[in-house]
C-alpha cells in the first residue's frame, strides 16, 4: 500500500481546524454559507463531508482543500521511491542516457496504464520513477512527437497518483512538466494535459478556476484535432467539466457538460482508452452518477444506477472503485444505511488500496460507524479492513 490514513476523517479535520483559527460553528457556518446543523453532523460524524461543502469551508478558513479533506501520509518504506520520483520530474531538461529502447517504452508504459485501470497504487508509485527517467531520455534523444506523448502520459499517472493521495505539490509540479511535454507531443496530449490541469483546480478546491480551465481547452480540442481523437478529446473534457460543475451545485453548467459528453460518447459503441484514459458511455454514466450526488439529486443517481445494474461495466477499477463509493453516498443520503454499507463494501472489494486513500470512502466509514450505535458485523469487518478501530 502507498500510505495509510488515520480514521475519523475528513469530517473531524473541520472541527479541529476550525478550533485552530478560534472560530465559532456559527461563524464558520455563516462564511460558508451552510446552517449550523448541517456543520454540527459534519463535525460529529453524523452527515458525510462533500467535496463542494468542503472547498467552501476551507475558503472560508484559510486553508486549501487537500489540507481539510486531509493528505496520505508517506508511509517510510515509499519514501525512496517520491525521492526518485521528484528527482526524475527535476531532470527534465537534464537528459541521460536511456535504459530502454523505444518498443520497450511502450511495453512498460502499458504495464503501468493496466496497474493504474487495476487501480495498484503502489504498483504504479514502485515503476513511476523509472520509466519517467527512460521516456524522458529517450524523447530528447529521439525527439519525435510519439515520444514526448509517452512522456506526457507519464507524467500524466504522476499526476493521477498524487490526487488520489493528495499529494497536491507533487500534482501541480506533474501538470506543469506534462504540459511542456505536450507542447513537444501529438495533439491530443495538450488536450489530455489540459484536462489534467483542470483536474488540479478540482483538487484544490478552485471549482470556477477549472470549468475556465476546461472551456479554454475546448476550444483548442475543437481547432486541433480530428476524426475520433476529437471526440474523445471533447468527450473528456465534458465530463471533466461537469464533475467541477457539479462541485459548484451549478446545475445549469453541469446540464451543459453532460449534454455535450452524452453527445460524443453516442459516438462510441464501447468505451475506449486512449494515453490512460477512458471515455464512451460508460464513464459517461458514471460521472453523470457522481455529478447527480454532487447536486444532491440523489433519485437522478440511483436510476443511473439502475441502468447500471441491467448492464454490467466493462470499465477499470478506477473508475468501478469511485462508481460503488457514489452509489454509497446516494443510498447513506437517503437513510438507507444498510445499502450504503453494500455499495461502500463493494467499492473497497473493486478498489481497496483507492478506497482507503479516497476521501468519500473515509467519509462514508467514518459516518458508518458513528451512526451505528451497535454491533455491525459487516461493518466490523469493513472497519477491520481500513485499519481503523470500531
Amino acid at each position: 500500500m502507498t500510505g495509510t490514513t488515520k480514521m475519523p476523517g475528513p469530517g473531524q479535520n473541520v472541527a479541529v481546524l476550525r478550533k485552530a483559527r478560534g472560530m465559532g460553528q456559527a461563524a464558520l457556518a455563516r462564511r460558508a454559507g451552510i446552517s449550523v446543523s448541517l456543520l454540527s453532523k459534519i463535525e460529529i460524524g453524523d452527515r458525510t463531508l462533500s467535496q463542494g461543502v468542503a472547498a467552501s469551508i476551507a475558503s472560508s478558513l484559510g486553508y486549501t482543500l487537500d489540507e481539510v479533506l486531509g493528505k496520505t501520509p508517506v508511509e517510510p518504506a515509499n519514501e525512496g521511491k517520491i525521492k526518485e520520483l521528484r528527482g526524475a520530474i527535476r531532470r527534465f531538461d537534464l537528459p541521460g542516457e536511456p535504459h530502454q529502447n523505444s518498443s520497450e517504452l511502450v511495453g512498460a508504459l502499458g504495464e503501468i496504464i493496466r496497474l493504474r485501470g487495476n487501480a495498484d497504487l503502489a504498483g504504479v508509485l514502485s515503476r513511476l520513477p523509472g520509466l519517467l527517467a527512460d521516456a524522458t531520455n529517450h524523447a530528447h534523444v529521439v525527439g519525435r512527437p510519439g515520444a514526448w506523448s509517452m512522456v506526457a502520459d507519464v507524467y500524466s499517472t504522476v499526476y493521477w497518483l498524487a490526487a488520489r493521495h493528495r499529494w497536491m505539490d507533487l500534482a501541480d509540479l506533474a501538470v506543469t512538466k506534462q504540459r511542456m511535454a505536450a507542447e513537444r507531443a501529438d495533439p491530443l496530449a495538450a488536450v489530455i494535459a489540459a484536462r489534467d490541469e483542470a483536474g488540479t483546480f478540482l483538487n484544490f478546491g478552485d471549482f470556477a478556476g477549472g470549468l475556465a480551465v476546461v472551456d479554454r481547452a475546448v476550444v483548442q480540442a475543437e481547432t486541433i484535432l480530428t476524426a475520433h481523437e476529437r471526440l474523445f478529446g471533447l468527450g473528456i473534457l465534458h465530463l471533466r467539466g461537469m464533475t467541477l460543475a457539479g462541485r459548484l451545485k451549478d446545475k445549469v453548467e453541469a446540464a451543459r457538460h453532460r449534454e455535450q459528453a452524452w453527445r460524443m460518447a453516442d459516438e462510441f459503441p464501447r468505451d475506449a482508452g486512449d494515453h490512460g484514459i477512458h471515455f464512451g458511455p460508460e464513464n459517461t454514466l458514471t460521472h453523470v452518477v457522481a455529478t447527480s450526488v454532487d447536486l444532491e439529486e440523489y433519485g437522478d443517481a440511483l436510476s443511473a444506477m439502475e441502468n447500471i445494474s441491467h448492464n454490467p461495466l466493462s470499465l477499470p477499477a478506477t473508475r468501478i472503485g469511485p462508481l460503488r463509493m457514489n452509489f454509497s453516498r446516494a443510498r447513506l443520503a437517503l437513510g438507507d444505511r444498510e445499502g450504503a454499507l453494500d455499495s461502500l463494501s463493494d467499492a473497497w472489494d473493486a478498489a481497496p488500496q483507492m478506497a482507503r486513500v479516497h476521501p468519500h470512502s473515509q467519509e462514508l466509514l467514518r459516518v458508518l460507524t458513528s451512526i451505528h450505535r451497535r454491533s455491525n458485523p459487516r461493518l466490523m469487518t469493513l472497519a477491520k479492513r481500513a485499519g481503523i478501530p470500531f
